[in-house]
C-alpha cells in the first residue's frame, strides 16, 4: 500500500509587525519642534531678529551688540531676508538698515521665552560663570531687563526707576515696572520714583550681583536718590540666584539731593 500522504504545511511567516520599522529621514517626521528649528533652529537667528525687535539696526550696530564675525552675520541676515524674518530698508545715512518684520514679530513670544529659561533654569543647570560678563555693555543688561523681572514680585506694583551711567557704554535710561511688567527705553524719566548714579561699568557689576549694592553705595561708587524701592528687589541677579528673598534693604533709602 502506498504511504499516506504527509500534510504540506505552509512556510512559517513572520507577521508583518514583527518587520523593523523602516528609518525615516528627519525632514520626513512630523514634528511641530523638529520642523519650527529647520527654520529658527541656527544659533545666530533668534539673537539678530530680537535685536530687531527693539528697533530697525545697521551692520556695524548688530556686530557690536553681538559679536558675530562679519562672514557669518552677513549670511545669517541674507537667510533671515529669504525666510522672511527680517527686512532691508533705506536710512537717512544712505546704507540700509536691517529691521524685523510681521513675521519676525512672530518670534517675540519664543525669545522671551527662551531668554527667561536661562534665567530660571539654565544659569544652574550650566554653572555659568558670572565673572564672564564682567566686560558686557550696561546697555545689554538694561535691555534684558524684562527677562530678568521677578514677576511674583512686581504684581501690583508701579515705580519709575532713571538710570544715569557715566563713562564707556554711559547713557540715560527709564525703567518702569507697571503691574508685573517692565519696560525699559532710553532717556530722562521725568518724574522717576528712584534715581541711581554711577559709572556703567560699576552699575553693571550691581545689577549682575558682581558687587554688593550695599559696599557700592558705601565706597560712592552707586548713588541713590528717591524713595526706599530698589532694582534688586525686582530683578534677578545672575551672579546671586539664592539670595535671600527679601533684597530691599541692599539700598539704604535717601531722600531726594541726599548721598547715601
Amino acid at each position: 500500500m502506498p504511504s499516506p500522504l504527509r500534510s504540506r504545511r505552509s512556510p512559517t511567516r513572520t507577521p508583518e509587525t514583527s518587520r523593523k520599522p523602516e528609518i525615516l529621514r528627519p525632514a520626513q517626521i512630523f514634528d511641530p519642534v523638529a520642523r519650527a528649528l529647520d527654520v529658527i533652529g541656527d544659533r545666530w537667528s533668534l539673537v539678530l531678529v530680537r535685536q530687531l525687535l527693539g528697533g530697525s539696526k545697521g551692520f556695524q550696530e548688530l556686530r557690536v551688540r553681538t559679536g558675530i564675525a562679519p562672514r557669518v552675520l552677513s549670511s545669517r541676515l541674507r537667510q533671515l531676508r529669504a525666510d522672511g524674518f527680517v527686512e532691508s530698508v533705506p536710512a537717512e545715512a544712505g546704507r540700509p538698515v536691517y529691521a524685523a518684520t510681521a513675521k519676525g514679530r512672530t518670534l517675540s513670544p519664543i525669545i522671551a521665552s527662551i531668554a527667561r529659561w536661562w534665567i530660571h533654569e539654565g544659569i544652574g543647570a550650566l554653572d555659568v560663570d558670572p565673572g564672564r560678563f564682567t566686560e558686557t555693555s550696561a546697555r545689554s543688561v538694561l535691555e534684558s531687563l524684562p527677562h530678568l523681572l521677578r514677576e511674583d514680585r512686581a504684581q501690583g506694583v508701579q515705580v519709575v526707576f532713571e538710570i544715569r551711567l557715566s563713562g564707556e557704554g554711559g547713557g540715560v535710561w527709564a525703567v518702569e515696572i507697571d503691574d508685573g511688567r517692565c519696560d525699559v527705553r532710553e532717556g530722562y524719566a521725568y518724574g522717576a520714583d528712584v534715581r541711581y548714579t554711577a559709572s556703567a561699568r560699576d552699575w553693571c557689576a550691581v545689577a549682575l550681583g558682581l558687587c554688593d549694592a550695599r559696599e557700592a553705595v558705601r565706597s560712592g561708587r552707586l548713588h541713590k536718590e528717591g524713595g526706599p524701592q530698589a532694582m534688586d528687589q525686582f530683578f534677578h541677579q545672575i551672579a546671586r540666584p539664592d539670595r535671600p528673598s527679601d533684597a530691599s534693604s541692599s539700598f539704604p533709602h535717601t531722600t531726594e539731593g541726599e548721598k547715601p
